[in-house]
């Protein structure tokens, strides 16, 4: 049996130094991560995978049990399974210096990166997007507590929510109405202060210094496949699975880590793609290989 892996060179987590809650790999650069996983599966099962460095454009159900994705070269591949890995990209908020503080001085996950800058006099908690609400405003807030001595959290012109939030009892956090009107980074090479984000608030032309900034912004799923082959999606926007496996409403398509879950991080997408792996070996043993025309392609996979 088997398999090709896909790879278009996009990844969500491309702006970050380090990756971390990575048993062997805590604070180790994606890029070092990915490159040994690569080395590893070569090395023990270059017989059975193969790597394609191209992005696929298009994916599609051929016939019972047989699926073809068509890459940016123009060549076609066939399968009997089909494993969405695609990821998400996040939709950034249109705050003009948001994009370059990503990753930088914005963490969208402080249990993944967040510890590392713990003592900060000041941190701020953006609350729109993914934790434009209630819960997920002082989730995230709680989270940030004992990295800095003073918490704000900035509702960008969300007055309810900035209501809601004052409202609560024993409520320990700052709470700013103001819209965001620009951001930058403000830290320089100093490694104390290399995080730290200036906010420019409606009203002001004085800057406020946090120590990083925790959001959560919108993902979308990336790649059009969901929409091509018909999958139905969670509210979330991301492609809807059933568990433990992560089997999609299309018969034989799987899909694993950030485009099927709602906790994106390097651990979870490796346990669910560990998943799919588990969930589709049976069935391929077990069913009728689908019939193919080898001449009318350049590549059969399985």
């Amino acid at each position: 049996m088997a398999s090709v892996l896909f790879d278009s060179g996009l990844y969500r987590n491309a702006r970050a130094a380090h990756m971390y809650n990575v048993l062997g790999f805590d604070h180790v650069p994606p890029a070092a991560f990915r490159a040994k996983a690569r080395e590893d599966i070569k090395a023990r099962y270059a017989e059975s995978v193969t790597f394609a460095d191209v992005e696929v454009l298009q994916a599609s159900k051929v016939g019972e049990g047989l699926f073809r994705a068509e890459d940016a070269r123009g060549r076609a591949w066939f399968g009997r399974r089909m494993v969405l890995a695609t990821g998400v990209t996040d939709v950034m908020p249109d705050i003009p210096g948001y994009a370059d503080c990503w990753g930088r001085g914005i963490f969208h996950c402080l249990f993944c990166h967040g510890f590392e800058e713990r003592g900060a006099e000041r941190v701020g908690v953006l609350v729109s997007g993914m934790v434009g609400n209630l819960k997920m405003a002082t989730h995230i807030a709680h989270m940030a507590r004992p990295l800095g001595k003073h918490v704000t959290i900035y509702t960008d012109g969300n007055s309810s929510l900035a209501s809601e939030i004052s409202a609560l009892a024993n409520n320990p956090f700052a709470v700013d109405v103001r819209k965001i009107t620009k951001m930058r980074m403000a830290g320089g090479d100093n490694r104390v202060h290399r995080t730290s984000v200036a906010l420019t608030l409606e009203g002001s032309d004085d800057e406020v210094a946090e120590g990083f900034l925790a959001h959560g912004p919108f993902t979308k799923v990336n790649g059009p496949f969901a929409e091509q082959l018909g999958l139905e999606m969670a509210e979330n926007g991301d492609i809807k699975t059933t568990p433990p496996f992560g089997e999609t409403s299309v018969a034989g398509v799987y899909a694993a880590g950030d485009c099927a879950s709602m906790l994106k991080s390097v651990s979870s997408a490796t346990t669910s793609g560990v998943l799919c792996a588990g969930g589709m070996v049976v069935p391929l043993q077990s069913e009728p290989r689908a019939e193919l025309d080898v001449e009318a392609v350049e590549r059969i996979i399985g």
